[in-house]
């Protein structure tokens, strides 16, 4: 069977509609999803909404609303979303569902049964707006002598009877663990974050709630519910089948290779997860990539507190959804914080999409059904043909899988695009066009060069366009069981497609020019 990789996005809070932060996100998870499937992986690809705590239930108070009927329709915007930006999850996983309630509560009976967890009372700084407890000394001052968490949102007091998780117990284990794997926590930057806030001390924390009861039912202690992240990071196994009792998915997928989720959120995964997991006795993840945020104009974090979120599903509307999707992952270094703006999108759709690859496919396509009536034939490439080829098929099979497999996306594409330049380049050199007249044989051989070289290049991006690139796929006659990595080091393909009788019709234009004056979105 094909090796297995797991991925998964952070469980979105749906306390409100979706906005480009969490589209960002789902892309950026979606194209490493689909570069692993076109390597021969076996995904599993899991998203979904975390629904319970107290900021779903007061939220749902304030609108008057039963907490369940927000959770349902917000939950179905967080679906529509991933739908219409094609992200290709097997799985939507909704902490309210009765096989996550499940998992919770077994995750739950093994960190009893460890004896990690005991009943005491909490008195502290939450922020319901985070969903976290912080220390004092973790705070600052806003105005009006407001006390505020790490991430800028107010904290109120506290206190309660809750159960405690013996999380001190790990400090030791964990920063071994971060030693020991210096790729468990990336970037760098946030493992230096997480190993700074261990090192300074852990101290145990509470993990359940009875100030409400909108959540996971503590077995066997009443009026308790689980704290919120306990739950919300159960969804990850929850997504692969635990706690089934035969295990096969689970034992197959389990554990993680990728969390993609947002800095804000690493602590959750890197502190607290590894030790709920330690504690059940139970793999860890492989890896927690905590990416940077979308900022919104101005430079601000994109919030719904903040009133300034745009809809993702209408600028995909707007620009169209592989344009969007190119600009998040070529655009932003992934890890880092980066900005969006109408004219930036248009910018690098027009560069690089419509007039470099589009004009490519477009001008090579156009002119073998001119020229040679379609029909494909075989050829013998000349040295600067065969350079060619192999400067794409280098690009193509080495440079980008490379930067993919590491979640440099950018500078994957970076290496793609230049490949798409050599190859305009190549046709104003050559100038098929003037060769028809001087030179026939040679203007067939090249554009039978292009055509290879479209083929691959093609391939190559299809995580990233995946509708644009099938549509030009298709165009090239090239089967869907012949798109993958795999594919592109088949030396056979060409002669296939020829013996096939397959001919070249006019193109379709598969990527058009924008015009900002009619994508405009408003914030």
């Amino acid at each position: 069977m094909a090796d297995p990789f797991y991925i998964t996005t952070a469980i979105n809070y749906p306390n409100g509609r979706p906005h480009i932060g969490h589209a960002y996100e789902g892309i950026a998870t979606d194209v490493m999803a689909r570069f692993q499937r076109a390597c021969g992986r076996d995904v599993r690809f899991v998203t979904g909404t975390d629904e319970h705590g107290l900021k779903m239930d007061q939220t749902a108070r304030k609108a008057g609303r039963e907490t369940i009927d927000l959770a349902d329709e917000m939950s179905g915007y967080f679906r529509e979303m991933a739908d219409k930006l094609d992200i290709s999850y097997d799985e939507f996983v909704r902490t309210t569902e009765p096989r996550h309630h499940k998992a919770s509560v077994e995750l739950w009976k093994r960190m009893e049964a460890a004896g990690d967890l005991y009943l005491d009372r909490y008195e502290g700084w939450y922020s319901v707006r985070d969903e976290a407890f912080y220390d004092e000394s973790e705070l600052t001052q806003g105005e009006g002598e407001e006390k505020l968490s790490p991430q800028g949102t107010p904290v109120e007091w506290t206190a309660e009877e809750t159960w405690f998780f013996r999380l001190s117990k790990y400090q030791d284990r964990l920063l071994a663990l971060y030693r020991d794997n210096p790729t468990f926590i990336r970037p760098e930057s946030r493992r230096n974050e997480v190993m700074r806030f261990v090192e300074a001390g852990l101290k145990d924390l509470s993990v359940s709630r009875t100030s409400f009861d909108w959540g996971v039912p503590v077995p066997g202690s009443d009026g308790h519910v689980m704290y919120v992240w306990v739950d919300a990071l159960t969804t990850y196994m929850t997504g692969v089948g635990f706690p089934e009792s035969d295990g096969e998915m689970f034992n197959r997928y389990w554990p993680a290779d990728i969390h993609m989720i947002g800095k804000d959120i690493v602590r959750f995964h890197a502190v607290y997860w590894p030790a709920f997991l330690m504690s059940a006795g139970l793999p860890l993840p492989k890896q927690v990539f905590g990416h940077g945020f979308l900022l919104a104009r101005g430079g601000e974090k994109m919030s719904k507190s903040a009133g300034n979120v745009v809809d993702p599903m209408d600028l995909a509307e707007q620009f169209g959804v592989d344009n969007l999707r190119y600009f998040f992952l070529r655009e932003i270094a992934f890890g880092q914080d980066g900005s969006y703006s109408p004219e930036a999108i248009v910018t690098r759709a027009n560069a690089e999409l419509a007039n470099s690859f589009g004009n490519l496919a477009q001008r090579t396509l156009s002119m073998i059904a001119k020229n040679l009536d379609g029909v494909l034939t075989s050829f013998e490439p000349s040295e600067t043909d065969r350079d060619l080829l192999e400067l794409v098929r280098r690009a193509c099979t080495k440079e980008l899988p490379s930067h993919f497999e590491k979640l440099a996306f950018s500078s994957g594409i970076e290496a793609w695009i230049k490949a798409v330049y050599a190859c305009n380049q190549y046709v104003d050199e050559q100038a098929p066009w003037a060769l028809r007249k001087t030179d026939p044989e040679r203007m067939r051989v090249v554009l039978l060069t292009l055509f290879a070289a479209l083929r691959d290049l093609a391939i190559a991006i299809q995580p990233v366009v995946p509708g644009k690139a099938a549509a030009l796929l298709d165009q090239l006659g090239v089967p869907e069981s012949e798109r993958t990595y795999a594919a592109l080091l088949d030396k056979d393909w060409y002669r296939r497609l020829v013996d096939t009788g397959f001919t070249v019709a006019k193109p379709t234009p598969v990527f058009p020019r924008l015009d900002l004056a009619e994508t405009q979105v408003s914030e």
